[in-house]
């Protein structure tokens, strides 16, 4: 599985926003500027993240956004769920339903797939936003 742009600079904006966290409210000009995401492509992203109850608006001129709860509580999982949809390495994992080949019935290799699935859930869900801005890397390579 590959994530698209919406995954990782939605990721890239939340952890941004969650480095910010004691500034406030931050303009969606200055998250674009700073991490080169396209204002408008961020407002998208943006509004999918708001409705999920993963990031708040403040309006007004000291407006912008912020996180909506702690960079703690708030796995990397949600927020790659929110902007991609499932996580499933192939189309038949998305939706048990669905007929995606012949072998649905009986696929022997569906095994393979579902531990992958399974890996790469527990990787993401493991994960916050403060794990993300915790970890230990220089100064200098932390937004400013």
């Amino acid at each position: 599985m590959k994530l698209t742009t919406r995954g990782h600079y939605g990721l890239i904006a939340m952890v941004y926003l969650a480095v910010k966290l004691e500034d406030g409210p931050i303009p969606l000009r200055t998250i674009a500027a700073v991490e080169k995401i396209p204002e408008q492509y961020l407002e998208q992203l943006f509004l999918e993240l708001r409705k999920a109850k993963l990031i708040t608006s403040v309006r007004g001129a000291k407006g912008g956004y912020k996180l909506a709860r702690n960079p703690s509580e708030i796995q990397v999982g949600e927020v790659i769920r929110v902007l991609e949809g499932p996580i499933a390495p192939v189309e038949c994992l998305k939706d048990y339903e669905a007929n995606c080949c012949d072998k649905t019935t009986y696929c022997m290799t569906k095994m393979v797939w579902e531990r992958l699935k399974d890996s790469m859930d527990n990787v993401l869900d493991d994960m916050t936003l403060a794990d993300i801005i915790n970890q230990d890397m220089p100064l200098d390579a932390r937004k400013g």
